[in-house]
């Protein structure tokens, strides 16, 4: 299906530079009264071809690269080096049925990986999981979740939500949904991402970790701010730059945002883990690996 997509937006050009020279070019401009002109027509399908050239080339350079951090071991690595910063366990699948409000302003963080009321992301969840699922345990919050979304507020949904979901979450059709959230909305767009910057396997944890942090978002401390942050100050391997001073002018940017965001946050998850393989020169993320987090030693042989 891509493949035919593209080669379609590639015709497009084609055919309209044939209705040009068809009717001519005074023929051409006298329609503007009507509608777009030829010339805008071409314009925009060239655009359109242009960005389906692109997209066909970022494709290929993934269809080429490594598996990297999607590869089954190392993607299970990434779980628990997040694990131990999110849930100071490297055992990441006890989190499922975690639900609390830890008073960051995100209303209720729950789940494998701390899907909050406030941030939409609890919400999609929800949402997807109730169209495979009607008639699930979480259904009847619905309303509730959208009236909150965007806020830390709990209206609609005390007492009973953190039963409800520590009870959802002990069916495996839920732990699937939480996975394949986690995995649309964080792994696979930080890993395609990192892959189409020229990043290894720890290029690809990094972003990793910034985006399940800071969230999939374009203002504020969002991923997406803090790498065209990153961009000003180096280049991506994919551009020429060198791998090691790319990430670690990314970490730089990243640990700013956290302080600044809150002056006291703890940072460790950059400063004694990731930094230190960067130090390393482990730019493949192979173990064994030792780091710290809140001031606990984690080991993975």
């Amino acid at each position: 299906m891509k493949r035919i997509g593209c080669l379609v937006l590639a015709a497009v050009p084609v055919v309209a530079m044939g209705v040009f020279y068809v009717l001519g070019p005074d023929d051409a401009d006298s329609g503007a009264a009507n509608g777009p002109s030829v010339s805008q027509e071409l314009k925009d399908a060239k655009a359109r071809a242009s960005g389906a050239s692109k997209r066909s080339e970022d494709e290929q350079v993934l269809a080429d690269a490594p598996p990297g951090l999607a590869a089954p071991a190392a993607k299970e690595l990434a779980q628990k080096i997040v694990s131990s910063a999110e849930n100071s366990t490297l055992d990441w699948r006890t989190a499922y049925g975690s639900v609390e409000d830890i008073g960051d302003g995100c209303g209720y963080t729950a789940g494998v990986i701390g899907f909050c009321t406030a941030t939409h992301d609890l919400l999609a969840l929800v949402e997807n999981y109730t169209k495979a699922h009607p008639g699930n345990g979480l259904e009847t919050y619905l309303p509730a979740l959208r009236k909150v979304d965007g806020s830390a507020s709990h209206e609609g949904l005390d007492p009973g939500f953190p039963a409800a979901w520590k009870a959802e979450a002990k069916l495996p059709a839920f732990r699937a949904a939480q996975d394949t959230e986690r995995d649309r909305v964080y792994f696979d767009p930080a890993v395609r991402l990192a892959k189409l910057d020229g990043l290894g396997t720890l290029g690809q944890f990094v972003y990793y970790d910034a985006m399940v942090f800071h969230g999939p978002g374009i203002d504020g401390d969002g991923f997406y701010v803090l790498r065209d942050r990153t961009r000003e100050k180096a280049k991506p391997p994919a551009e020429g730059g060198d791998e090691k001073a790319y990430l670690a002018a990314f970490l730089d940017v990243r640990r700013a945002a956290m302080k600044q965001r809150k002056a006291t946050l703890d940072t460790s998850r950059i400063d004694t883990a990731q930094r230190r393989f960067l130090a390393d020169g482990n730019l493949d993320l192979r173990t064994p690996l030792v780091w710290s987090v809140y001031g606990e030693t984690y080991r993975v042989p």
